[in-house]
């Protein structure tokens, strides 16, 4: 059998337009479509699964990690706190910040990060609500599998359903993926993670009247991890869990290594359940992460590259900050030029796929900064789509008057000196 096959030449329907196309339903696509949608734009959002959240619900990682940066200062607001606010609305499991939420004095802020456990099915429906309330137009069970590209830019997207391959003509794109498909796909200069992902595959089980949450491996491992509390055992404990296989490693933009990665981790995961009943006859699993469980793949290489020598660096083009989930102190603010490149104006990156480099990917890949550049995005959609000549001063009035704070000297974060 011959390496290729010519396909014959087909006509590809333009199905729909839209004046923001949202590629990704997870928080920083959720974040997004919301904030575009809140601006007056006509927004699609595609989604390959049938449910919200990507690897916060369908993943199963159902921490929302800190709104702070460890010493009692809120960093991220806007959509990132009521996202927060949302995931717990109905029901939290352990985790919930009442020192944050409740009034609590900056010593007990100090003392418990702002965090939340949620339930990821409560949380994915309450999402869809909000964003159809909002206007949004879901697609679910679509994928992106092509971009046209004319001077520059994006002018439509291919997708494919159960209807087929259509195209969706869009005005402005932004790239929720998580593995910077779409920046790929239309030709933006990327970048693979070194290394890799490790395997996982976290599930609920139900034991004596309780539901519990075992995170079942992780796809990196965090050093010199810190508790999130002093003395005390944090909500997502990083450290007591590492890759079920420290020799097999994964790219995560690979299909047929994706598909190799997930049997892998489903393997190990039933044993650990069939071990897990051996001890217990009364324990079953509740529910199984039902994507793979990737860390950091694929990232746009943008106008500016996130590192962590800008820990408390004021920046002139900032959309928003985030602290770091796994240490105290530390807080960034995020620069628009983190979200596009030169090369296709009308393209955006928001959520795990930002630019950033190895060391601060690791922390901006989680929903709370995944949250705030979407936000960003979707803002910055609503003012144009050309995004090399995005006016700064005037995106960020907007996400200052929806509550975003961008410098670490503004309201909550006083006390902050600049570098």
């Amino acid at each position: 059998m011959d390496s290729y096959l010519t396909e014959p030449r087909r006509r590809t329907p333009v199905a729909a337009a839209t004046q923001v196309l949202v590629a990704g339903g997870g928080i920083a696509g959720i974040a997004a479509a919301l904030a575009a949608a809140r601006h007056g734009k006509q927004v699609t959002l595609l989604e390959r699964q049938f449910a919200l959240g990507g690897m916060a619900t369908l993943g199963l990682v159902t921490i929302y990690l800190p709104l702070c940066d460890g010493r009692g200062n809120q960093l991220v607001f806007g959509i990132g706190e009521e996202l927060l606010r949302l995931s717990i609305r109905h029901a939290h499991k352990g985790s919930y910040p009442s020192a944050w939420l409740d009034g609590g004095t900056k010593q007990a802020r100090v003392q418990r990060r702002f965090t939340a456990q949620f339930n990821p099915q409560l949380f994915a429906l309450d999402a869809e609500r909000l964003l159809l309330e909002a206007g949004v137009r879901i697609l679910y069970g679509t994928l992106a599998v092509d971009a046209v590209v004319e001077d520059g830019a994006i002018r439509a997207v291919i997708v494919e359903n159960k209807s087929g391959r259509t195209a969706i003509a869009a005005e402005a794109v932004i790239d929720c993926t998580g593995d910077a498909d779409l920046c790929a796909l239309a030709g933006a200069p990327t970048r693979l993670k070194e290394g890799g992902n490790g395997l996982a595959s976290w599930y609920y089980y139900a034991d004596g009247g309780q539901v519990k949450l075992n995170m079942f491996g992780l796809a990196d491992v965090v050093p010199q991890r810190e508790d999130s509390r002093p003395g005390g055992q944090s909500a997502y404990q990083a450290e007591k869990t590492e890759s079920l296989d420290p020799g097999y490693r994964f790219s995560g933009v690979d299909g047929y290594e994706l598909s190799e990665a997930v049997l892998a981790a489903h393997r190990r995961m039933f044993d650990d359940i069939l071990a897990r009943r051996e001890a217990a006859p009364s324990l079953v699993p509740v529910t199984m992460s039902t994507i793979p469980l990737v860390r950091m793949s694929r990232r746009l290489e943008g106008v500016a590259v996130m590192t962590r020598s800008d820990d408390h660096r004021r920046l002139a083009d900032s959309v928003g900050m985030t602290g770091d989930w796994c240490r105290r102190g530390p807080a960034y603010e995020i620069p628009f030029g983190a979200l596009h490149c030169a090369r296709i104006k009308n393209l955006l990156a928001a959520g795990r796929d930002i630019s950033a480099d190895d060391e601060m990917w690791n922390v901006t890949r989680v929903i709370p900064p995944c949250a705030v550049t979407g936000q960003a995005a979707g803002t910055a959609a609503a003012l144009g789509s050309d995004f090399t000549a995005t006016d700064i001063t005037e995106l960020q009035r907007l996400l200052a008057a929806d509550g975003v704070k961008l410098h670490l000297t503004e309201g909550e974060c006083e006390g902050y000196e600049p570098l």
